[in-house]
């Protein structure tokens, strides 16, 4: 499996781990229809994000969170404990139904296969991109590019805001980069937001941000109707998806203009 790498030289590296839909024929032999259809994608979300700021780089794996969730703990330890939500390799969607025949979820053996194959590759591309930036800056800031329906009983109660910033209680970037991720966000008048809600940051941000070691993580996770249809095909409304952009654009701009005090 190749993970899709674009290099630049912005002190910006965008993590892209749950856009891809490539499951393995062995992996989808298991799955059953619920499965099969993927509705937890991260629809559109490199196509959201992609020409929004030159130089940037992005790190992107194809292969799809129901093989394995690359921004989950490769522990197996859950994000949210006492919550409802998916593992390393879910075993449901993000309605609390099945996404295998009965019989085929994946043993212990089998979750390590996938780990090595495809959890790995991903945080070695990833990490390694978050260094040769550092080299090149002294700093090195992650922004991991999420999107989520935005009504899931399952997960949380009512609607999802428009914007969910995701810190893990500020710890895993520099204050000043959150205050001005939250600073666009709340002008964008239209949209609402929410720091550290229900998504306060995935194994991947709590991973990496290490402020004081010049790593800075922040994960966004957007409500996918304001970019999108939330319901299969789950198309891509092109109207939204352009008024997203300019704030988006916004953020990205300024965070490759920040510079540790």
């Amino acid at each position: 499996m190749q993970i899709e790498t674009s290099r630049g030289t912005s002190p910006l590296v965008l993590g892209l781990p749950h856009t891809g839909t490539n499951i393995p024929t062995d992996c989808l032999a298991r799955m059953n229809e619920t499965g099969r259809a993927m509705a937890d994608t991260d629809w559109h979300i490199h196509n959201l994000y992609d020409g929004l700021l030159e130089g940037v780089t992005t790190v992107r794996t194809p292969i799809h969170r129901y093989v394995i969730d690359v921004n989950r703990d490769p522990s197996g330890a859950s994000l949210y404990p006492g919550q409802n939500t998916t593992g390393l390799c879910p075993l449901t969607d993000f309605d609390g139904q099945s996404i295998y025949l009965e019989g085929q979820e994946p043993d212990a053996v089998e979750i390590e296969r996938r780990r090595v194959a495809f959890h790995a590759p991903y945080h070695a591309a990833l990490e390694a991109e978050l260094d040769r930036i550092k080299a090149i800056h002294g700093f090195a800031i992650l922004y991991d590019c999420h999107s989520i329906r935005s009504q899931i009983a399952y997960l949380f109660d009512g609607t999802l805001p428009d914007f969910n910033i995701g810190t893990n209680l500020g710890t895993t970037c520099a204050p000043a980069l959150e205050e001005a991720v939250t600073s666009i966000c709340f002008k964008a008048a239209e949209y609402t937001l929410i720091n550290n809600g229900r998504f306060k940051g995935g194994w991947t941000t709590r991973h990496y941000g290490k402020p004081s070691e010049g790593f800075h993580a922040i994960q966004m996770e957007l409500a996918q109707s304001t970019y999108m249809i939330e319901s299969a095909p789950w198309a891509y409304v092109d109207e939204r998806a352009e008024n997203l952009r300019v704030t988006l654009k916004s953020i990205l701009e300024t965070l490759s203009v920040w510079r540790p005090t």
